[in-house]
């Protein structure tokens, strides 16, 4: 494949990267201490789980750029691995709580959109500079919610309800803006080829 003729072995074994293979090992380990879980301890230790993997999430970006240690491979993987992560927080949730379906549906949408936008763009030789400010805060928040719903699962409904209306809100104000990003893109891509 063309795009592994980018990589080369000592990108695979840079700190930031191995910090990404943790991220992708502890997604397993969230998922089975998550739907194991019957007492408080022992949802808040699949919450701690989650909050080291975000840990290590912060770490891989912050040492790649301080210590010029981005790869390409870290380029590809580092994204990768937080959807993976995002993806395990919001289909556990589905089992227990009962309108978490709606943000799935929302998430699902939005990923397959950003995908697919991104593909297209690619594909006409433009691509999308890194997460934009929405992105990143609608991650935070995103993030915020789950840890919370995952550590707390006898919080009151009207709470657990409020929460994800919050995060669904952000959510759907980060993929209106990305479209918007998208659209800017295509209209840039058809003028330069007119």
């Amino acid at each position: 494949m063309k795009i592994l003729t980018k990589f080369n072995k000592k990108d695979l074994w840079t700190i930031p990267n191995i910090l990404c293979y943790i991220r992708f090992a502890l997604v397993p380990v969230f998922i089975v201490m998550y739907i194991r879980a019957q007492e408080p301890k022992q949802y808040l230790q699949a919450a701690a789980v989650v909050f080291a993997s975000g840990l290590t999430d912060f770490f891989d970006g912050f040492i790649a750029r301080q210590y010029n240690m981005v790869t390409e491979l870290g380029k590809l993987i580092d994204p990768l691995a937080d959807k993976l992560t995002q993806a395990s927080l919001i289909f556990v949730l589905v089992l227990k709580i009962k309108w978490m379906f709606l943000l799935l549906i929302l998430f699902v949408v939005m990923q397959l959109f950003m995908l697919i936008a991104g593909i297209v763009m690619l594909k006409k030789g433009k691509k999308l500079n890194g997460a934009k400010w929405f992105g990143k805060v609608s991650t935070t928040v995103f993030y915020g919610t789950m840890l919370f719903l995952v550590a707390l699962p006898t919080l009151n409904t009207t709470v657990t309800n409020i929460l994800m209306l919050i995060c669904g809100a952000f959510l759907l104000l980060s993929f209106v803006l990305y479209i918007k990003e998208y659209v800017m893109m295509y209209r840039e891509v058809k003028e330069a080829e007119e």
